[in-house]
């Protein structure tokens, strides 16, 4: 069956070997007979892979028994809302970084609850870097500070976490969750959308410290938007087949050797993509290149004709999904965890030829 070379920033391409287990196993789950798409929530088979699925996150991120692990919806846009609904009051005020339109609408949710210090924005430059330590100036009083790890439309990364003075990180690590190690004991919360690095779209991962958990408004919240309804239940009836996908991925991770694996895997795609973007001026990184993300490489030709037209040949090379977000246009190689190498490598060599026959 042909396979094209997937670079869509998500829905993103996942792991043959996970769907082909997908598809073995879509009519008749473990001999049951029914799908895990027909079958209770609260039966054997699912109670199974939910429970599989937080144990794999727990290895994979070294997590210890003071953490809570969420699988819920609505992707990153609720946790946006859902984050200052638990955690700002009105009186009180929490730090957010904006390095991008992810941030940008995270900080608009915030506003509708407390008060929003924006500790750094990189705005004026079109965001094309994020900020270095020194740059970024925190409320001491500040509930928690609030970063987005990787951006999707502009092609920038955090390469570690910021330093805080002990305030708790809340991190949208959507599109590099899973790509390298974190230290976990600087977060009160990580969310992320599925659909990047872990599985298909329809879950979205909360990991949250009980301790930050416990100073929440508590029962003032709505019960389904309340962290804490969530704790060692399920609440109401969760997207079953998604998290059946990603706990599959998850299974993948760790037979590759984890995120130590994947973070020199990641990196070794990029510097070669990046490589070639560098070699001239013919291509062109619209990011710093201390900023430089691993997961979305983001970069312009000379002329948006010539844009077009590589984006065009591209697919006749079975090169899909490279167009730059409708915001900002240029180009766009999403290479995340599930990005295969053979694809990097057909990228950079279609790039060359592009250049030869177009420079």
């Amino acid at each position: 069956m042909k396979r094209a070379h997937n670079f869509s920033a998500g829905p993103a391409t996942l792991p043959t070997s996970v769907l082909e287990t997908a598809q073995n196993e879509i009519l008749n789950y473990k001999g049951s007979g029914v799908s895990i798409m027909e079958m209770s929530h609260r039966g054997p088979h699912y109670t199974e892979i939910d429970q599989q699925a937080r144990e794999r996150l727990t290895r994979l991120l070294g997590l210890g028994d003071d953490f809570e692990i969420f699988f819920l919806q609505g992707g990153a846009t609720t946790q946006f809302m859902q984050v200052p609904f638990n955690f700002l009051r009105e009186d009180e005020t929490a730090d957010y970084v904006n390095t991008g339109a992810w941030s940008q609408k995270a900080i608009k949710e915030a506003k509708r609850f407390g008060n929003v210090h924006v500790s750094y924005s990189s705005e004026d430059s079109h965001f094309d870097h994020v900020p270095s330590q020194d740059q970024m100036k925190f409320d001491p009083s500040s509930r928690y500070v609030h970063f987005t790890s990787n951006n999707t439309i502009f092609g920038t990364q955090f390469k570690k976490e910021p330093e805080t003075n002990g305030i708790p990180l809340v991190c949208d690590a959507s599109s590099d969750f899973l790509s390298r190690p974190i230290d976990v004991q600087k977060y009160g919360l990580i969310y992320a959308g599925a659909q990047k690095n872990l599985g298909p779209s329809g879950v979205t991962v909360v990991i949250v410290r009980k301790d930050f958990l416990q100073t929440n408004k508590g029962d003032e919240l709505p019960s389904i938007l309340n962290y804490k309804s969530h704790v060692g239940k399920i609440l109401n009836t969760p997207p079953t087949y998604p998290i059946y996908l990603m706990n599959l991925v998850l299974g993948w991770i760790e037979e590759k050797g984890g995120l130590k694996y994947f973070e020199q895997f990641n990196d070794d795609k990029a510097s070669k993509l990046y490589g070639t973007i560098d070699k001239d001026d013919f291509y062109k990184s619209t990011v710093q290149e201390s900023s430089r993300s691993l997961m979305n490489v983001t970069f312009r030709l000379p002329s948006e004709d010539l844009e077009k037209k590589f984006l065009e040949e591209a697919k006749e090379h079975d090169l899909v999904a490279l167009k730059g977000h409708r915001s900002v246009g240029g180009i766009r190689a999403s290479i995340y965890n599930n990005c295969p190498m053979a694809s990097v490598n057909a990228l950079t060599d279609f790039m060359e030829q592009f250049r030869n026959q177009n420079g």
